[in-house]
């Protein structure tokens, strides 16, 4: 695809919605080989059985914990120290879930928090718009140093999932082709539903919490912040919707305030009375 040289000197929302950031073509085909693969089985394939989709909903659930328990909460605001097992696991779904490497989703995050709203924060839609904040800046913005904003997290345990995040997204996308005791139309299905259909119901519940929930208008407080009560069940309760509370309290275990729905926090609960989490942040 063509790219004009002198996009490079706009704004990252003012260049043409195909233009991709030095090393970011892979993104671009990533996002848009999930639209396609999803609408033409959509089409072209029968409805899933009762436990493919049950099967796909744990996918999403697990990958979403990974990204909200470890990525946020723990490793970007330090709310919580986890089990390394505990750790590296979540860390495993999160991956395979869409959700990047953890040194570039917190170095990522990190710049956001000490951006947000101004002019150095490339996830906002106060910028380049909805569709801006909510896809483009992923391959059009410039990638944030991990050595400056996730410099603490330099461990092989880390760096470790920078090789590993091809195959595990190559697993992650095809994996429904082992879904045993189908064949023909029946495993295309399972392997539509099990990859594409779910990685994309990732990528856009991940991606509302940039756009959606930063459509407010700013303020001293917490800038465009704001809580979104109906896309709890879109993702699937998992409390990142809360995000108003979030940048009340960055630093926060917990994001969801009394009635509000936070399995991310319920489960850190459940792993804190096991110990395995320990060191959990609780504002007044």
């Amino acid at each position: 695809m063509p790219t004009d040289p002198s996009a490079s000197v706009l704004q990252p929302w003012q260049r043409p919605w195909y233009w991709c950031a030095p090393g970011e073509w892979s993104t671009f085909g990533w996002v848009i080989a999930l639209h396609l693969l999803a609408a033409a089985g959509l089409i072209l394939l029968p409805l899933p059985s009762w436990p493919v989709l049950a099967a796909a909903g744990g996918l999403i659930a697990l990958g979403g914990l990974g990204t909200t328990v470890v990525y946020h909460r723990a490793l970007s605001h330090c709310a919580l120290a986890l089990n390394p097992l505990v750790e590296q696991a979540l860390i495993l779904c999160a991956v395979g879930n869409g959700s990047g490497t953890p040194r570039t989703w917190v170095a990522m995050h990190r710049l956001h928090h000490a951006t947000s709203d101004r002019h150095d924060d490339i996830s906002s839609p106060h910028h380049g718009g909805f569709m801006w904040s909510h896809l483009r800046w992923l391959w059009q913005a410039d990638q944030a140093p991990s050595e400056r904003f996730a410099k603490d997290l330099h461990g092989h345990g880390y760096r470790f999932w920078s090789r590993a995040q091809v195959p595990v997204l190559a697993l992650s996308l095809f994996g429904g082709l082992l879904w045993p005791g189908l064949g023909g139309a029946d495993l295309l299905t399972a392997a539509l539903w099990l990859g594409p259909l779910r990685l994309l119901w990732a990528l856009h519940a991940q991606c509302a919490i940039n756009s959606i929930c930063h459509l407010g208008e700013p303020d001293a407080e917490h800038g465009s912040s704001r809580n979104v009560w109906w896309l709890t069940p879109f993702l699937l309760g998992q409390g990142e919707n809360w995000h108003a509370n979030h940048h009340r309290r960055p630093s926060d275990a917990r994001l969801g305030r009394r009635a509000q729905i936070d399995f991310g926090w319920w489960t850190i609960s459940v792993l804190r009375v096991c110990r395995l989490a320990s060191r959990v942040r609780l504002a007044a």
